[in-house]
């Protein structure tokens, strides 16, 4: 799938929070409808089947609870795609990356090859991959290193059919896992002062060996990625360093398409996020859309919102020629590059772990659904057992009535007339983000002060599910709000779009 991720350490989100967000995209020319749901560990398997693979993977016993967003209509398997587990940890699988033809040489991709066309005549199991991952990994972590490592492990045994880069989150740190080949991967810790951001292309570019196979503090990788590296001549640097490895250069892309599809992406949001630390623009230019060395991390200029992940990542190059909406610059350039915020989009999720409340309200998932140009963020509790049907009932079928399809009906109808509807979007995602901070803040309230008052002598069991019950109100209230808020839009951009076919064909009655 093609993505756009954003990673936010504590100190440079606003609230001190970590947060990691990203965009979920269908292939060209599709969409994949999506749905917010919890799995509770009797609902989770202990054997797990892949639909795409076939691979099958004895689970452990004891899952932990975990918020996804899979696919609603069944067919070509599960992709959770984003959640927070019971001990508040979070991870969004996956960022599709690329890699080049010397890494994929040295160790291929562990691709699915049915009996019909195997040589022979044998089926051929597949790797793990998009699919799989979340299922795989979230329920069995404490920590955002144990997800590493447990990720790690499984791509090491069972390879993967495709490059992948996988974020995980506690609320001291988050760490990115990017895999190489097919069964070799590399990760590193953000730094907490620091956002990244990955537009599906391999991003890590400094790597450090010594600290990887010492420490760990920093730093990452499967036990042989050294060894493979010597023996493959993936090493490009005309002087070999392996605390400062150019992991980029070794293992990643710089293609044509990547200039085109990628690059674009990162040069847009770093352009916002830090506008006056480089030169963006101009035969000057520190960095522009084509650049293959743009910094994987980087400190933001001022401390990075909620509001900031949403915008970055509805970007379709506001303020530059290559605007798709654009009515200035060189018409020539208008959509030249791939935009962020484009209507394929099947949802995307801001998973933020504050560290100011309760462990019972800590995480906080921002979701939206279908085009991030057109859609709100709203927020919900994710230590629930269920969550409100308006996000968990999506059909295969358009219907207004649950948040998926009343989105992409939105996205549609304003995408066709961008300058007349984008007034009522913005209003609408004002209108339901102001609301979504206001309720927060009153259920952090109305929940906290209850925690700190709760009968001590009341079982551990009983306290946690009175909790429970009262986000899941919370996040019924949440949901109300925010249904409302959507089919007032919905009208709004309807009515607009009514009146402008009125105009076109001349006449009041149209």
């Amino acid at each position: 799938m093609a993505c756009t991720t954003i990673l936010v350490g504590k100190k440079a989100s606003y609230d001190g929070s970590t947060m990691i967000a990203r965009n979920d995209d269908s292939s060209a020319g599709s969409f994949t409808p999506k749905k917010w749901v919890v799995v509770t560990p009797d609902r989770q398997p202990r054997k797990y089947t892949s639909v795409l693979s076939h691979v099958e993977i004895d689970l452990p016993e004891e899952p932990l609870r975990y918020t996804a967003v899979p696919n609603a209509v069944k067919g070509v398997g599960i992709w959770a795609a984003a959640g927070v587990n019971a001990a508040n940890i979070a991870m969004s699988a996956t960022e599709t990356i690329t890699s080049n033809d010397r890494v994929l040489g040295a160790d291929p991709l562990v691709k699915y090859i049915p009996a019909e066309l195997a040589p022979d005549g044998k089926e051929q199991i597949g790797g793990i991959g998009e699919e799989d991952l979340v299922v795989l990994v979230l329920p069995y972590i404490r920590s955002a290193r144990e997800g590493v490592e447990r990720l790690g492990k499984l791509l090491e045994t069972y390879g993967t059919y495709e490059m992948n880069g996988i974020a995980f989150q506690d609320q001291n740190e988050i760490w990115w896992l990017e895999s190489i080949g097919g069964h070799h991967w590399m990760a590193r810790r953000v730094p907490d002062n620091c956002y990244v951001i990955m537009p599906n292309q391999l991003g890590i570019d400094r790597f450090d060996f010594t600290d990887a196979f010492g420490a760990r503090k920093n730093f990452m990788c499967a036990p042989d990625l050294l060894e493979f590296v010597k023996k493959n001549h993936l090493d490009l640097a005309m002087e070999s360093s392996e605390s400062n490895f150019d992991a980029r250069a070794a293992f990643g892309s710089h293609s044509d398409f990547d200039h085109s599809y990628n690059t674009p992406r990162a040069w847009a949001l770093q352009r916002y996020l830090n506008p006056t630390d480089s030169r963006w623009d101009g035969p000057d230019a520190d960095f522009t859309p084509v650049s293959d060395n743009i910094p994987w991390c980087r400190v933001p200029e001022k401390k990075i919102t909620v509001e900031d992940v949403k915008w970055v990542l509805s970007n379709h190059y506001q303020g530059t020629p290559y605007d798709p909406y654009g009515k200035y610059g060189d018409l020539s350039h208008r959509g030249q590059y791939r935009p962020i915020g484009i209507n394929r989009t099947s949802f995307v999720a801001c998973l933020q772990l504050r560290p100011y409340v309760p462990a019972e309200i800590a995480a906080v998932e921002w979701l939206a659904f279908a085009s991030n140009a057109f859609n709100t963020f709203v927020p919900f509790y994710a230590n629930v057992n269920r969550t409100p049907a308006y996000l968990a009932d999506t059909t295969g079928e358009v219907d207004s009535n649950n948040f998926y399809w009343a989105s992409r009906l939105i996205g549609a109808l304003a995408d066709g007339d961008y300058s007349k509807c984008i007034p009522h979007i913005e209003h609408y995602q004002t209108a339901v983000m102001s609301q979504g901070h206001e309720l927060l803040n009153r259920f952090d309230g109305e929940i906290g002060r209850t925690l700190d008052k709760e009968d001590r002598n009341a079982s551990a069991a009983k306290q946690v599910k009175t909790v429970v019950t009262r986000l899941e109100d919370a996040n019924e209230v949440i949901a109300s709000m925010l249904q409302k808020e959507t089919q007032t839009a919905l009208a709004n951009v309807l009515h607009t779009a009514s009146c402008d076919m009125k105009n076109a064909f001349g006449r009041s009655d149209a």
